[in-house]
């Protein structure tokens, strides 16, 4: 038996113990599963959905959720491309939405997005970089693809978030300035010490603008949407990029052709959720070489599987910095 944190329909979010069936959903083996015993997961914005029983992201029930697991193969798969003692990530792909997460002692996964944890990452590091983590370095991928350090401001709207937070401390390694946008003003030391240049208020975004505004940006990470992306969008240089992977404000977009046909701006989606494993292999690489360690564990909380339960509307408040490692061990 396996402790797990288990969502349904009849009952909040709580602490039980289930079975390997329970994790399998009930189905036979299948050829590609690999068993792992999981060492550590982590908080995001869609676990806080899922704790809460939201059916946009819980989209089974029961549900163990965690959309991110850091741990041991325990039993590899049939064509051996995992064996046993092998230490592995995974982010999305389905877990703790479509089927069972992170939030468990013991996993059963398919090994299509299975990652084998770079030497450089301890465990734990891996599951604070987690899925926020691995889509703020999609992100600079797409970034590092048009836009130089020297070309200008790089722009993290969400910057005191998870994704945010991990964005601003990539790009600022890499040699961009970075301008920080946040609505918690009080975190302001916070983001410059992640290596933001200057740090602007939630506000100055927020509401609606001209389609078309002064150009200030040769970039930016856009985790907010709606009306604050659009704003962002009208604010950025010829030829910039924007990523767009997150919807804390709302998931509509205000904007016109504008930015985009005069000023040639590119709007670039980011879906770490079916990322391809080369991509996967490719972006843990470098977040293994990019991310100073000693940064990370600086914004990194750390709670046991059950306290897990009682910070879901805790990062759905916004009231939760930078990154929150689950120990399901504890």
């Amino acid at each position: 038996m396996t402790r797990a944190v288990v969502v349904s329909e009849s009952a909040p979010a709580s602490l039980r113990e289930v079975d390997d069936s329970f994790l399998r959903g009930g189905g036979e083996p299948a050829p590609g599963e690999v068993t792992i015993d999981v060492s550590w997961s982590s908080l995001n914005y869609k676990d806080g959905m899922a704790l809460g029983g939201d059916r946009g992201v819980a989209r089974i029930l029961p549900l163990i959720p965690g959309i991110d697991l850091v741990g041991t193969v325990a039993a590899g798969d049939a064509a051996g491309r995992f064996v046993a003692g092998q230490q592995v990530v995974l982010t999305g792909a389905g877990i703790g939405e479509t089927r069972h997460g992170g939030f468990a002692e013991r996993a059963i996964v398919d090994a299509a997005s299975l990652v084998e944890l770079p030497e450089a990452l301890t465990p734990r590091r891996a599951a604070a970089i987690g899925t926020a983590g691995f889509t703020a370095m999609l992100s600079v991928l797409k970034l590092e693809r048009d836009v130089e350090p020297d070309a200008g401001d790089i722009l993290v709207t969400g910057a005191a978030g998870g994704v945010g937070s991990i964005a601003v401390a990539l790009l600022a390694r890499l040699g961009y300035r970075v301008v920080a946008c946040t609505g918690r003003a009080e975190l302001t030391d916070y983001l410059h010490g992640l290596g933001a240049a200057s740090v602007i208020p939630r506000e100055s975004l927020g509401e609606p603008g001209k389609p078309l505004q002064r150009a200030l940006y040769a970039g930016a990470v856009d985790c907010v949407g709606s009306t604050t992306l659009a704003n962002v969008l009208a604010q950025t240089r010829w030829g910039g990029t924007v990523t767009a992977c997150g919807l804390a404000q709302g998931s509509d977009l205000p904007t016109t052709v504008l930015p985009f046909i005069l000023r040639a701006v590119s709007l670039v989606g980011i879906n770490s959720v079916e990322a391809p494993l080369s991509l996967r292999r490719t972006a843990w690489q470098r977040l293994s070489r990019d991310l100073d360690p000693a940064l990370l564990d600086s914004v990194t909380e750390e709670a046991s599987l059950a306290e897990a339960i009682d910070l879901g509307p805790e990062i759905l408040g916004g009231r939760i910095r930078g990154r929150t490692v689950i120990d399901v061990r504890r």
